[in-house]
């Protein structure tokens, strides 16, 4: 792995798409144990998210199903504090577990947003599932149940998530060079 630049900005190298994958394993292992028999419904938010969800779901034995939703917060390098419902919930989810994929978590505002919409449609269980998390960053009081990486609050980008729509095809992750 090499330093890249995107747009405005270099980047250099964080996590190997290897290291990614090892701790997807593991997390979907956990997941798998804790969903048997409970018939659950994995969101996925999008844009961020779809890599994650895809190799994450890829290793879900239980029957399951998937659905996304598009929400946006991001600008350039830092969060609006707005949250943006862009699709929403189109599946009836009252009385499921409905596992929330994320690909990162860093103030939870955003995550705080689908929580507070989905706990409307009365599911009987809400587990949070995220790439990263920020705990330097955390602002909220909901649990992350399930994350991959506890990372510093500096900006990433690579397996989904961009600087302004660009890296997401990154296999590996890259941490900005500032």
């Amino acid at each position: 792995m090499e330093n890249i630049k995107i747009l405005d900005k270099e980047f250099k190298p964080y996590l190997s798409a290897a290291e990614i994958q090892t701790k997807i394993s593991v997390i979907a292992s956990k997941l798998n144990k804790h969903l048997d028999g409970k018939d659950p419904l994995f969101m996925g938010i999008l844009n961020g998210s779809f890599m994650f969800a895809s190799d994450l779901y890829k290793q879900i034995t239980v029957p399951s199903q998937i659905t996304f939703l598009k929400l946006a917060s991001y600008q350039g390098t830092g969060s609006t504090g707005k949250v943006k419902r862009l699709i929403g919930i189109n599946e009836d989810i009252k009385n499921k577990t409905v596992v929330i994929v994320e690909d990162i978590v860093d103030t939870g505002v955003t995550l705080d947003s689908i929580i507070k919409q989905l706990r409307g449609y009365e599911p009987k269980e809400i587990i949070v599932v995220t790439l990263m998390f920020k705990p330097e960053a955390y602002t909220k009081d909901f649990k992350v149940d399930y994350y991959a990486f506890d990372i510093p609050n500096d900006f990433i980008v690579g397996y989904g998530l961009d600087y302004d729509g660009y890296g997401r095809n990154l296999a590996d992750i890259y941490v900005i060079n500032e």
